[in-house]
């Protein structure tokens, strides 16, 4: 059952974290651009409020929660309702399809990526952006899990657990960025992305299509 709650009735704070959160948003978001191929068509699974989709330019995906459909569409992104475990597409229909923080709340990671796998063309990539359980922040949200609107029922995951993950369901890894370095308060300004995991708390992986 998508974990939908906490995201339909709290789109007013959801939103906030981004804004409270600038340059932790702008780090996030240029690690992802630095992976997603250009000009191919993609969609992303678990858009939300359309708040990455937006700047990357995607205009499709699947998203559950129905305010948040309805605030992508204000933002000129048309997801459809629907789960990572059973998306509603063609099979081969899409160059990419992307994910960010987005594994953390599936019921079945595993039935998420094979779905993935089957609406990629050939060579598809499937990219996922998420918070490394090992690491300064992935232990912060772990510690307060029971205190947080939007975390209180989540999977966090290790870079490991994932990279596993993806090669069980027949995705090969291509590249692997890691950013946010330091703890979300003390980020005053955009920060790089670099090659490799085990120091940021923001990993980004692009896995292709076996």
């Amino acid at each position: 059952m998508a974990k939908t709650k906490p995201f339909d009735e709290h789109v007013k704070e959801y939103e906030q974290w981004f804004d409270d959160n600038y340059y932790v948003f702008k780090s996030e978001l240029e690690a992802v651009r630095k992976v997603l191929p250009a000009g191919e068509k993609g969609m992303e699974i678990g858009i939300g409020s359309g708040i990455f989709a937006e700047p990357l330019g995607i205009k499709e995906g699947v998203e559950p929660s129905l305010p948040m459909r309805e605030k992508a569409n204000g933002r000129g992104i048309y997801p459809v309702d629907g789960v990572a475990e059973k998306l509603p597409c063609a099979d081969k229909s899409y160059n990419y399809a992307l994910m960010v923080t987005t594994i953390c709340f599936v019921d079945d990671i595993k039935k998420a990526f094979h779905e993935a796998h089957r609406i990629l063309k050939e060579n598809g990539s499937l990219i996922l952006g998420f918070v490394d359980k090992n690491s300064p922040v992935g232990k912060f949200y772990l510690k307060n899990k029971n205190k947080s609107l939007f975390y209180k029922d989540a999977v966090f995951y290790s870079t490991e657990e994932v990279y596993r993950y993806l090669w069980e369901t027949d995705f090969t890894i291509e590249e692997t960025y890691q950013t946010v370095f330091g703890m979300l308060d003390e980020i005053n300004e955009q920060q790089e992305s670099v090659s490799g995991y085990g120091k940021g708390s923001f990993v980004v992986i692009k896995a292709r299509k076996s």
